[in-house]
């Protein structure tokens, strides 16, 4: 028997989100239908559409422009983390490790998904560096195929400006501590291997 189609339609419009497949699109419907907290999330959407807007410097979201990452003055201005997405930024402020500034690519390069060089905002990182402003770009893409199909992008882009003086950096990558080799994915494995150091015994 076929939903109704109220509950169908609900159904793929959650299906229409990334990496949620029938089953999930499904449990997603009916948990709509059971919680009557559900009935915020409309509202919670406009609010996101309404508030939210992009930062005309380094494209991450936020509710002014520029962000408060780009209006902060004792960050290093002259160091740019460039990332895929804007919870890849959320990820290293929460870690507080890094005290530059960021770019965010909203994206990684993937034809087959139908992401593209001109989908991604590599103009305005070709803006920033072009402007001699940043002396270190560090690339902070994926791990993976995507990632690192994104990051040479962003070589590709910045290469012909002609800049001596601009290093450009890569995360380093190895084993994560606590983790289990079985689990680990097979770049990860690569460059840990590629990156692997002496051990010298203390005497």
């Amino acid at each position: 028997m076929a939903y109704p189609e109220p509950l169908e339609a609900l159904v793929l419009a959650f299906e229409r989100f990334p990496g949620v497949g029938r089953r999930t699109a499904e449990r997603l419907a009916f948990h709509v239908l059971r919680d009557p907290a559900a009935r915020e999330l409309p509202a919670a959407i406009e609010h996101a559409l309404r508030a939210t807007r992009r930062c005309s410097v380094c494209c991450n979201v936020s509710e002014s422009d520029p962000c408060p990452i780009c209006s902060d003055e004792k960050r290093e201005a002259h160091t740019v983390c460039v990332v895929e997405e804007p919870r890849h930024v959320e990820a290293l402020e929460r870690a507080g490790a890094f005290r530059g500034r960021y770019h965010v690519l909203m994206g990684a390069y993937n034809p087959a998904e139908g992401t593209e060089e001109r989908h991604l905002t590599l103009a305005k990182l070709v803006t920033r560096v072009r402007s001699g402003a940043v002396r270190e770009l560090i690339l902070a893409t994926d791990p993976d195929a995507e990632g690192e199909a994104t990051a040479l992008c962003v070589l590709e882009a910045v290469e012909p400006l002609g800049r001596a003086d601009l290093v450009v950096t890569r995360l380093a990558r190895g084993l994560p501590a606590g983790s289990a080799i079985e689990y680990l994915h097979k770049g990860v494995l690569e460059d840990a291997l590629a990156g692997r150091r002496p051990v010298r015994r203390k005497v």
